[in-house]
């Protein structure tokens, strides 16, 4: 029997578990004490295993050789962005298949993921380490304000400072302290965003998705507003510029195998594209339920079914892909359960379940169509729900 190990930071991933059951795999999940009573796929999980935080070591090294004494796990699968580091930690200890500790830092440490960008002739937003004091100092008097003082390992937006002159650089830096060298300083390029997320197999890109955000990600959780995403037009230029430089990026950051969320933005002031960031991971806010939506195709499952094929050297070949069009608004909200049936368009297929949350996907095969009802939509979701909530600096663990 296959043994596959998961581990989560966050509730979520519960397709994944289900799949790996449904292939017959044994599956093993390791969370925080704090999730242990959500909504687990509870008939999908043989066992279940929880930790204060699953980012200490020793700790989770210690936890998870253990459980190897009795059981031979063959593979590991990190649920969350805060579980990549990890997991590829744990697959280097224990000699697991998958991508191990330098590889993945591609996918996880902004810091690599730009320096190997620009290696393989990407363009990128100008930045620099945060290390050495004279070499920020050239650097900040070469390139222009404003500049993004960026935690090198967080998740999305989450830590970032937006720096207008230079003197507000050092008074965060000595707040910092021992931990400045873990951000990076980069030029901050007004522009609109995107994201392609992929299906990569045997070093391939067997499947993308090109979608555009409505406001910066940036924007959204540091100025409030509702998080806002559509598909793009397939056979538009846009599109096909975004699927060229996501094969260029997970080819030249050597990713093999597995899902990956990757953004670009356009800038403002040249109009062209410029790699922002990547992970080894599905998209987050919902990214995949309103990609399956579009397409017929759930980056979780997938996601596992290919983990599955490769250690078992079967092939892996993609369901049937559909070529509709999907958008979703999601914000946090004033009412503890929003009430959404207000909104009541037969575009509507999805609606978010969440305290404190409003959300919905809309599809339809024209563009045009779930363009005009986001536009509509987003201007009533701030009226009828937006709240808004100071950004924190790091994930709590």
């Amino acid at each position: 029997m296959t043994i596959i190990l998961c581990l989560a930071s966050y509730f979520k991933g519960n397709a994944v578990l289900e799949t790996l059951k449904r292939e017959g795999a044994h599956v093993i999940l390791i969370t925080k004490e704090s999730l242990r009573e959500e909504p687990w796929s509870w008939d999908s999980i043989d066992e279940i295993f929880t930790m204060p935080t699953l980012r200490r070591q020793p700790d989770i090294t210690y936890a998870v050789a253990y459980l190897a004494r009795t059981r031979e796990i063959a593979a590991i699968i990190p649920l969350d962005d805060y579980d990549v580091l990890t997991a590829a930690d744990l697959r280097e200890h224990l000699r697991l298949p998958g991508m191990g500790a330098t590889a993945s830092r591609y996918f996880r440490d902004k810091l690599a993921m730009r320096q190997g960008a620009a290696r393989a002739g990407l363009r990128v937003p100008a930045f620099s380490p945060v290390v050495n004091h004279g070499q920020l100092q050239r650097f900040m008097d070469a390139v222009p304000g404003p500049w993004m003082l960026k935690p090198r390992t967080e998740a999305g937006a989450m830590g970032i400072k937006k720096l207008h002159e230079q003197h507000e650089l050092w008074p965060w830096l000595e707040r910092l302290g021992d931990e400045q060298s873990f951000f990076l300083l980069e030029q901050f390029l007004p522009g609109n965003v995107y994201h392609v997320d992929s299906i990569v197999w045997d070093g391939r890109i067997a499947f993308a998705a090109a979608q555009k955000y409505g406001q910066p990600p940036f924007d959204v959780a540091h100025g409030g507003g509702v998080f806002m995403s559509r598909t793009l037009r397939r056979d538009g230029d846009e599109a096909r510029a975004l699927y060229a430089m996501n094969e260029q990026v997970l080819a030249g950051l050597g990713m093999r195998q597995g899902v990956a969320h990757t953004e670009f933005i356009r800038a403002h002031g040249d109009g062209e594209l410029y790699f922002l960031e990547t992970a080894a991971r599905v998209g987050g806010a919902n990214i995949a339920e309103m990609i399956e939506v579009a397409a017929g195709v759930n980056l979780w499952r997938e996601w596992a079914r290919l983990e599955l094929a490769s250690l078992r050297g079967e092939p892996y070949a993609l369901p049937e892909v559909r070529h509709d069009y999907a958008g979703i608004l999601i914000c946090l909200a004033r009412q503890e359960y929003p009430d959404l049936s207000g909104y009541h368009d037969p575009e509507i297929i999805w609606r978010m379940d969440k305290k404190q949350h409003a959300g919905l996907i809309v599809a339809s095969s024209d563009p045009d169509r779930v363009a005009r009802l986001l536009d509509d939509y987003v201007g009533r979701f701030a009226h009828d729900f937006l709240a808004v909530a100071p950004p924190l600096d790091k994930a709590p663990e």
